[in-house]
């Protein structure tokens, strides 16, 4: 049986300004907005409330009736921020914690109320912790989201039991009004001139009638409310694979110890993946502080990987790059964390690994180099040059993730993000062949590819001694350089399938000084252009 537990914060607009200040909490607030050229009253809080106020009313009206009434400008954005930020926090109690705009949030907690002595414990606790965060909460639970939306906002009873019947269901919710079921205020206007109210005026209403008047979605939420059908909610955060945590009696602040129960929880978490096959990809630690803030410390890894020491010191350089800002607080604990988390959010196979001597420990010492630039940098900042499907040499080296890059597909075409010295280690899938010729000398040859590939190609001034021939001169970047030694072409098409470009001739020259190139000739002489183009694209050694 599935449980929902919604969260409803009747002040939120007015609590998130106020929340730090206990005297200017009990003096009427009220946020304004402007609506259609009338500044009217957004939200108010409960001291407003008492002396009549309530949104939608004018200002003028407001300022009449209380003169002493302070306002603020009303700001989505940062009410959107604080509701996402109280939810974050819920997931203190469940993994599928889900916003429920404008002003709630809807918590999967299926068996997970016994962890905090039972439902009715868990509802109290959560409203308390609220509210000594300076925020009015209402929470209900019931076994469906609407039903538990219904009871936070409408209801007297907060609590309904797992193994009710749809008959006592019935009788439970009927007595609410029919704005519980989530109508807008015109289907609410209609349903009331005909009489219909509350929830048991509809249940046994003929449906065929006051669906063709007010819509299907009329009976679809009355469904859904009495459990009839099932409606899903969308958590802010994916359930990880597996999850370990500490909950303290007293705040912890301290690096020292934040980082000891960070091991303890890599260790249980380790054994939870050994005994399934698996190792992590993706890690995340969340540090729920009491005063409603929650920090995260995620961490990627360039393979599968359970060993508790290697996690824990991942998390050490997450935490020494954030004390890079505030060495004496990088974590910024302010009261202190009382529940620290560690989970698994991705997670591979791994099957045990043989010892022998034919383990690559350089490789594994550079997966762990990856692992802790990726750390203190973040992990797409660290990549790797891998080969892309692409003719053209500025193209056929691209920068990955290095995490991933074992894994990942290039993408074809993708272009590199710098130069690529690693260019020089390229298959020879079109060399011109110039060693088998007599008197070639082995140590003077010129390696397949430049050691420099320019970013752009550079166009260049060349002088050859037949249109379709190899320069004998050129001139780069304002200075003459004489041709000592050439080899080429070596011709590489252009890619028709994707637009449309000259045939490239590459060709490898020595100058008379002895400094070497990689240049080309755009275009195949009458036969794509009458006036081919040089470009220098490359320098070797």
């Amino acid at each position: 049986m599935t449980r929902y537990l919604s969260l409803w914060l009747p002040s939120l607009a007015t609590d998130r300004i106020t929340r730090r200040n206990v005297e200017a909490r009990r003096a009427p607030l009220a946020t304004i907005a402007k609506v259609k050229s009338a500044q009217r009253l957004a939200a108010v809080n409960r001291a407003a409330a008492r002396h009549g106020l309530k949104p939608g009313l004018a200002l003028a009206d407001a300022r009449a009736i209380l003169p002493s009434l302070r306002c603020c400008a009303a700001d989505e954005t940062a009410e959107a921020a604080t509701l996402a930020a109280i939810t974050d926090w819920c997931r203190r109690f469940t993994p599928l914690a889900a916003l429920d705009a404008p002003d709630g949030a809807m918590l999967d907690v299926t068996g997970a109320a016994h962890l905090f002595g039972g439902e009715a414990k868990l509802l109290g606790e959560i409203e308390q912790w609220l509210a000594t965060q300076g925020f009015a909460a209402r929470a209900a639970l019931a076994p469906t989201p609407e039903a538990a939306w219904a009871l936070a906002r409408f209801g007297e009873t907060r609590l309904l039991p797992e193994d009710i019947s749809e008959a006592d269901l019935c009788r439970q919710l009927g007595a609410l009004p029919l704005a519980a079921l989530r109508l807008d205020e015109k289907s609410l206007t209609g349903l009331a001139q005909t009489g219909l109210r509350r929830i048991s005026d509809l249940i046994l209403r003929p449906r065929a009638p006051l669906a063709a008047r007010f819509g299907q979605a009329l009976f679809h939420r009355l469904d859904a409310l009495l459990g009839r059908t099932r409606t899903p909610i969308t958590p802010r955060f994916e359930a990880p694979a597996y999850l370990t945590e500490r909950r303290f009696a007293e705040p912890i602040v301290q690096r020292e110890t934040i980082e000891a129960t960070i091991l303890a929880l890599a260790q249980e978490l380790s054994r939870l993946l050994t005994r399934q096959g698996h190792g992590a990809r993706q890690l995340d630690v969340s540090l729920f502080g009491v005063d409603g803030r929650v920090r995260h410390l995620r961490a990627g890894t360039s393979r599968p990987l359970r060993n508790p020491a290697v996690i824990a010191r991942l998390f050490r350089e997450k935490i020494e790059a954030a004390g890079n800002v505030d060495e004496r607080d990088p974590l910024d604990a302010g009261f202190g964390f009382d529940v620290v988390r560690l989970a698994a959010e991705a997670v591979e196979r791994q099957d045990e690994d043989q010892t022998n001597w034919l383990t690559p420990a350089a490789e594994q010492d550079l997966a762990d180099l990856i692992d802790r630039l990726g750390a203190r940098l973040g992990v797409r900042r660290v990549t790797r040059l891998t080969l892309a499907e692409s003719h053209w040499p500025e193209f056929a080296v691209t920068a990955m993730p290095a995490s991933g890059a074992r894994h990942a597909r290039p993408r074809a075409g993708h272009p590199r993000q710098a130069d690529a010295p690693l260019f020089a280690a390229l298959s020879p899938r079109h060399h011109v062949d110039g060693r088998d010729k007599p008197g070639h000398d082995a140590e003077s040859e010129l390696p397949f590819r430049p050691i420099r590939l320019l970013q752009k190609p550079e166009p260049i001034e060349a002088i050859a001694s037949v249109p379709d021939g190899p320069p004998v001169r050129f001139r780069w970047r304002r200075v003459l350089h004489e041709v000592a030694a050439i080899e080429g072409p070596e011709r590489i098409a252009s890619e028709w399938w994707r637009h449309q470009a000259l045939t490239r001739d590459y060709f490898r020259a020595e100058d008379s000084e002895g400094r070497r190139f990689w240049l080309f000739r755009e275009g195949l002489y009458e036969t794509e252009t009458a006036r081919p183009r040089w470009f220098m694209h490359g320098l070797f050694a």
